[in-house]
């Protein structure tokens, strides 16, 4: 391995230092203390010099192995960022320009037994510029990013991570360095490279069988013959087979066929079953007489994308079957979590896909503008059950196609799916986010009589490139052109639909930011909701740790810089306008407190919303329209500290988007909503099985905890795995039934009971805007903290009904078990899960509560 310390210096050699590798130009230089944290207040544009210089890594290493006694030794990268020149002893070994790739150099004749080994690199920046000016055909938009993002251009010319360039929730930094594992590798005869086990299930008779392929580096010059042997011990498999190996990249495929005696349990989503996988042996034997035992853990599941007509409506169904069932996906989409991927350690992806999970979410959109994340990422989701829709690495933009930017395209393609086709958790291949649209809608005004040119490179990079490719190496899961597409559609119409957000076919990205978020039905009836979503910032806690006080205000240069938004944050405040009263207090710190908690409100309020109406929508056709399987809001994490899209704060910490999310997410959730006059309420279940349940339904005047009228309707069925209505009523009925009660005055909550304790959470439904509610009090909130093994437990007291009740523990790292709750009795306990040691008297010195009537 060469990881470890490196030295590293500036172009003209005037900065020197040690680094570590894994790495990358920025991180070195923090931890040597020759910058601040980049992150800080405005140092994204401070150390734009960073990126712009040429950066060498260099080492002097002395080889442990005799070097004459193997037939080749290799110099593999696993990640290179991005552009750069490798030389050993001073001898030129390549180059390199695709940070997604792996990179592997034959340096038999060039190592020694002491050796100088330097990376030279080029400014990714300065690269990307002059990849676009040499590219002699037509412009390829866009050029660069709007100048709200304080971006560098041309990110489209790089293989490198698309918004490493700045993107609309995050800073520029387009880093250098070698981000991966570095290490030499020496072998006889033959080496193995790339190991991969996929499932699959033949129809009749019904048996799971496996194949088993496995790359090698055959380097002796007549064919290797040998055995191998696959032992799946827990289901008493094990079968041997006579191979042989072809000299050069040999590949060997194995079909082993499961015991048919032995009871295969599949691997299952979050909150559908078990996540079971078994330990599996692999052990070649070869006549050359080296052995080479591979152990991998292998999972049984099998996934459709269901593309079909549907009764009573236009279009094509587009919905996941896993192993069989029909599943509605619940989640959100990925981003990377650090502009500096080295800062990215298991504990961070755990903690953030933990969260996921604890949110009752059952996938994740691993977005195309970032990076093809690394192998934990995807070892915790096949451990928690995520299922991963994957982009490949192009977004919102328009690629080159000359002929080295395809052999490079081709490379990280073929590199990626043979890396991470063994997890059960990726569920589809996808080739781009947003870029079929792009063109479909013309986002970069491009003359009508030259979109031919840029349909025909669209189809050339996603369909007769990435799409073969992947067709070619994996049998095992569907692939899809875009994100949003129309699906089968889309292929029929040319692999470019007219309309790819027609709401008949496919998968919708859905923004609004100018209508009434609380009203569904501007929200799109569509078959799967792919990304939609609101803005909010994230608590003050996190703000401050890159922000000075003067930063401290809603309109400071700090808060329009971090916004990347075009008039995000004026959105913000119309969103809050609409149904809150807007912060009035004369303390600039209070204000700006109070304007963070009201777009976290807000947010949460939006995506409830929104959230619902697709779950409510997923077994009923209304005017051709509905059957949605689908709802992954835009985005579960931040790269850095700023208002974004998130749920999840830069750090870890849960909004009150999460918490929502946790509830709205929940297997079994009654949901209203109102239709002319009417309140609707439907029970939804993924659970699979019906259940015969209690629709509880309680009326509260905002004015008193007691409740005005209660009605428990009992013997309500909710179907297994569906959407049906299962109470019906005018509000003006209601209303008069509960006495004295107006839209204004009122609130309704509501929840579904079982015999066997199963219980939904308890839903809201707000009848007028809280800014026009009539009879709210200020309430006296307080909360005792005690603790119980390792949770705390919170004891909290309210005087009168208080919206939006919120417990923060400011840098206390943790979550509740619930936040943001609209609390209608004198008491109701909340349990904290602490993420590192904490105690009862940090927690109380902590604890800020507020609710909605403490906004002033």
């Amino acid at each position: 391995s060469l990881r470890g310390s490196w030295q590293l210096r500036s172009g003209n050699g005037s900065v020197s230092l040690r680094a570590e590798v894994p790495g990358c130009v920025h991180t070195a230089l923090l931890s040597r203390g020759l910058i601040q944290d980049p992150y800080y207040r405005f140092n994204d544009v401070m150390y734009r010099w960073i990126s712009l210089d040429n950066w060498t890594y260099s080492r002097m290493f002395k080889t442990p192995f005799d070097v004459r006694k193997w037939q080749k030794v290799n110099l593999v990268f696993e990640g290179v960022d991005t552009v750069a020149e490798i030389l050993l002893n001073n001898v030129t070994l390549g180059r390199t320009d695709n940070m997604f790739n792996r990179y592997s150099f034959d340096i038999t004749s060039v190592i020694q037994e002491v050796n100088f080994f330097e990376v030279r690199f080029l400014s990714a920046v300065s690269y990307a510029a002059e990849q676009s000016r040499c590219h002699r055909a037509h412009s390829i938009p866009p050029a660069c990013p709007p100048p709200v993002q304080n971006g560098e251009c041309h990110v489209n010319f790089i293989r490198k991570e698309q918004c490493s360039f700045s993107w609309d929730w995050g800073p520029s930094f387009p880093t250098q360095g070698i981000w991966k594992d570095v290490r030499i590798e020496a072998y006889n005869h033959y080496h193995l490279i790339y190991f991969s086990v996929t499932p699959f299930l033949a129809k009749n008779p019904q048996q799971w069988y496996l194949e088993v392929e496995s790359i090698f580096d055959v380097v002796s010059p007549k064919p290797i013959a040998g055995l191998v042997t696959v032992n799946i011990p827990k289901l008493q498999t094990q079968q041997m087979f006579s191979v042989k190996l072809q000299p050069g990249e040999g590949s060997i495929v194995l079909l082993v066929n499961i015991n048919k005696s032995a009871a295969v349990e599949a691997w299952w989503p979050n909150g559908h079953g078990r996540q079971t996988g078994y330990n599996m042996t692999t052990t070649f034997m070869m006549e050359a007489g080296c052995q080479i035992e591979k152990f991998s853990k292998v999972y049984f599941r099998t996934v459709e994308l269901v593309q079909e007509p549907i009764p009573g409506s236009p279009g094509l169904s587009f919905y996941f079957r896993i192993n069989g069932l029909p599943i509605f996906i619940k989640g959100s989409n990925w981003i990377p979590a650090d502009s500096f991927q080295d800062r990215v350690t298991y504990d961070t992806l755990r903690l953030l896909l933990k969260s996921a999970a604890d949110a009752n979410m059952n996938a994740l959109r691993v977005w195309g503008g970032g990076v093809y994340e690394q192998d934990e990422f995807y070892d915790i989701c096949d451990e928690l059950g995520i299922m991963i829709w994957q982009d490949f690495m192009f977004a919102c933009a328009l690629y080159p196609t000359n002929q080295n930017y395809l052999e490079s395209v081709r490379a990280e393609v073929s590199h990626q799916v043979r890396r991470l086709k063994s997890h059960p958790s990726i569920i589809l291949w996808s080739g781009n986010n947003e870029n079929e649209a792009a063109i479909a809608s013309n986002w970069f005004s491009i003359p009508y009589t030259d979109i031919g040119l840029y349909v025909k490179d669209y189809v050339t990079l996603y369909v007769k490139n990435i799409r073969e490719i992947v067709l070619s190496e994996d049998k095992s899961r569907p692939f899809v052109a875009s994100s949003p597409s129309n699906g089968l559609e889309s292929v029929k119409e040319g692999w470019l639909s007219r309309d790819p957000y027609d709401t008949h076919y496919g998968d919708t990205h859905f923004y609004d930011y100018n209508s009434d978020c609380w009203n569904w039905t501007v929200y799109p009836k569509t078959r799967f909701a792919s990304e939609y979503g609101f803005q909010s910032w994230p608590s003050f806690s996190t703000i401050e740790k890159v922000s000075s006080p003067e930063d401290w205000s809603y309109t400071s240069n700090f808060s329009l810089h971090r916004q990347h938004h075009e008039g995000g944050n004026i959105q913000m405040l119309q969103e809050i306008g609409s149904h809150f009263r807007l912060p009035q207090s004369p303390d600039p710190v209070k204000h700006f407190k109070d304007m963070i908690y009201l777009t976290q409100v807000m947010q949460a309020q939006c995506i409830k919303t929104e959230t619902e109406f697709y779950r409510f929508s997923q077994s009923e056709i209304i005017n051709g329209e509905g059957h949605t399987m689908g709802a992954l809001y835009w985005q579960l994490n931040d790269i850095w500290q700023a208002p974004s899209w998130a749920s999840l704060e830069y750090g870890g910490k849960w909004k009150l988007l999460h918490y929502f999310a946790q509830n709205f997410f929940a297997p079994l959730l009654p949901v209203a909503y109102e239709d002319k006059g009417m309140l609707h309420i439907y029970g939804v279940s993924d659970l699979h099985e019906d259940h015969k349940l209690t629709l509880r339904v309680v009326v509260h005047s905002w004015s008193s905890l007691e409740p005005v009228c209660t009605l428990a309707k009992e013997g309500v069925t909710v179907k297994a795995q569906s959407a049906v209505p299962i109470y019906k009523e005018s509000i003006s009925g209601l209303l008069e039934r509960c006495r004295n009660c107006t839209r204004e005055s009122c609130v309704i909550t509501f929840c579904l009971m079982g015999e066997d304790g199963l219980q939904s959470p308890t839903n809201h439904y707000f009848l007028s805007s809280l800014k026009d509610a009539v009879g709210l009090e200020k309430t006296q909130l307080s909360g005792s903290i005690s603790q119980q093994d390792d949770v705390y437990i919170f004891v909290l007291q309210t005087t009168a009904i208080a919206p939006f009740v919120t417990l923060d523990v400011g840098n206390i790292k943790g979550r509740f078990s619930d936040n943001g709750f609209l609390m209608t009795e004198k008491k109701k306990i909340v349990v904290f899960y602490p993420w590192e040691p904490t105690s009862v008297e940090e927690l109380e010195s902590s604890l800020i509560l507020t609710s909605l009537l403490d906004v002033v």
